[in-house]
């Protein structure tokens, strides 16, 4: 049977708490359009699964509401007619939400009665294929949700997760048990923080250097689900700083995703790890990536970025793009004129890698063009039409370490909020030079189709994959 979850914009949570909220403890209801992504086979688990993903949240008329007390919530069907229409006719899936501020938790024979003829009528007007979401909110902050598939059991949902600004929530029925090897962690951050970790299944996009130390870092904090992709080989140019790597791997030319797999599942540490040897937009990573909680982007390249900044916003999977910049001496001498180590948050509601300058189109279209078709790439080079491939970066382990921690601590303040302050570090950038840090802004630009316009946050599936042409 297919499983599904439920991910929520942090603005529609708190939108469906202002419309359903009550002083008097009366239930309240509201709409919702949802998204859809299908998974036909998580990498790790095996199942097919659903994900829908909040678009829009809608108040039901003032007209419209015939009756609410403690323990019902009813209103009139002509607002969710109108309603079916516009998910048919936008390609979404329709949803509703009420509260149970008495703090039943779960749906009650009412709600299965009632959802059962809304979701009649929704495919009466729809068709038959149309889907209901359903999501109950227990108290103040607990959210339970199932979807309408067909008409006699709801699939309930495992697990309805927040995502935005301030970080990731997940509420989830299949909470795994923790190792006692993480014990010493929960000194520092309480028992909840293994708990959250656990139910998490995290991305890794580039096993280099980042990306290696990154695979590791998270394997030992107690992640539940790892899943790593990359394309390449391993070099010897490689074996000063992916973690792992050995002069046998070099010379073998063994798969980078291999070799980082490997060194996890060595540790003998009760996790779950998936290798995906190929291009981050190959149909297998997209089914991996889309069964994410969390993406950390570890790749070097322009293409992977933007790949990375759309899926984050299409499938509200948070991406923390780790980046490092060693730039060479241009006067010949051998040092460095800068060194520095970078993360940033891509969440809806916050600037996306172009409009903060780190991702560039125009290189993208030339790396697709050279690992496309490389003859065509090598011709329009000679023609001054492209920039050209890139020259051998410098590298230095503690540096690409250094990032990766960055990155991964960033996650930690995401799950527990440790700094404090209750939210994402949504840009950072460290000196390594000087042991200085500061906090870059950066507006989203008007007329970006990301980050600037809220029309594909949420919208998962879509054809052409990421609304992508070319």
């Amino acid at each position: 049977m297919t499983v599904s979850d439920i991910i929520l914009q942090e603005r529609h949570r708190d939108e469906i708490q202002a419309l359903i909220a009550s002083e008097s403890g009366v239930e309240g209801a509201a709409y919702v359009l949802f998204g859809h992504s299908a998974i036909a086979c998580d990498p790790l688990t095996r199942e097919a699964r659903d994900r829908y993903t909040s678009f829009e949240v809608i108040s039901i008329p003032l007209e419209d509401r015939v009756s609410a007390s403690t323990r019902h919530v009813t209103w009139s069907t002509r607002s969710f007619v109108r309603f079916c229409k516009r998910a048919k006719e936008e390609g979404l899936i329709a949803g509703i939400v009420h509260s149970h501020p008495g703090g039943l938790d779960g749906f009650s024979m009412q709600d299965d009665a009632n959802e059962r003829e809304l979701f009649q009528l929704l495919r009466n007007r729809n068709g038959d294929d149309a889907q209901l979401v359903s999501m109950i909110q227990v108290g103040d902050a607990l959210y339970r949700g199932r979807a309408w598939i067909d008409e006699q059991i709801p699939s309930m949902s495992r697990r309805v997760s927040v995502v935005g600004r301030t970080g990731i929530s997940i509420q989830a029925s299949d909470v795994p048990p923790v190792d006692p090897a993480f014990n010493r962690q929960a000194l520092a951050f309480g028992n909840e923080v293994n708990v959250r970790l656990r139910q998490l299944t995290v991305g890794v996009v580039g096993c280099g250097g980042t990306g290696s130390a990154v695979a590791q870092l998270l394997n030992r904090l107690g992640v539940g689900r790892m899943i790593v992709i990359d394309d390449d080989e391993v070099e010897i140019s490689n074996l000063n700083r992916l973690h792992g790597a050995t002069m046998r791997d070099a010379q073998r030319k063994a798969a980078k995703v291999h070799v980082v797999r490997d060194e996890v599942l060595r540790t003998g540490l009760d996790v779950e790890i998936q290798a995906i040897k190929g291009w981050v937009d190959s149909l297998e990573a997209r089914d991996a990536l889309k069964s994410c909680d969390i993406i950390f982007g570890c790749t070097d390249d322009h293409a992977g970025r933007i790949f990375l900044n759309r899926l984050a916003h299409f499938y509200l999977i948070p991406v923390i793009d780790v980046g490092l910049a060693l730039m060479p001496r241009t006067d010949g001498k051998p040092g460095l004129r800068e060194m520095a180590a970078r993360t940033t948050v891509l969440v809806p509601e916050a600037p996306c890698l172009i409009c903060r300058g780190i991702a560039d189109p125009v290189r993208a279209r030339e790396e697709e063009l050279q690992r496309r078709n490389p003859k065509e790439f090598d011709r329009q080079k000679a023609e001054a039409y492209v920039i050209g491939a890139r020259n051998p970066a410098p590298a230095v382990v503690t540096f690409t370490t250094e990032a990766a921690t960055m990155a991964v601590n960033e996650l930690l303040q995401g799950l527990v909020n440790y700094r404090g302050d209750g939210q994402w570090t949504l840009s950072r950038y460290r000196r390594l030079d000087r042991a200085e840090e500061r906090r870059p802004g950066a507006k989203m630009a008007d007329g970006c189709p990301i980050c600037g316009s809220d029309d594909q946050w949420g919208r998962g599936d879509v054809v052409p994959f990421l609304d992508r042409v070319g």
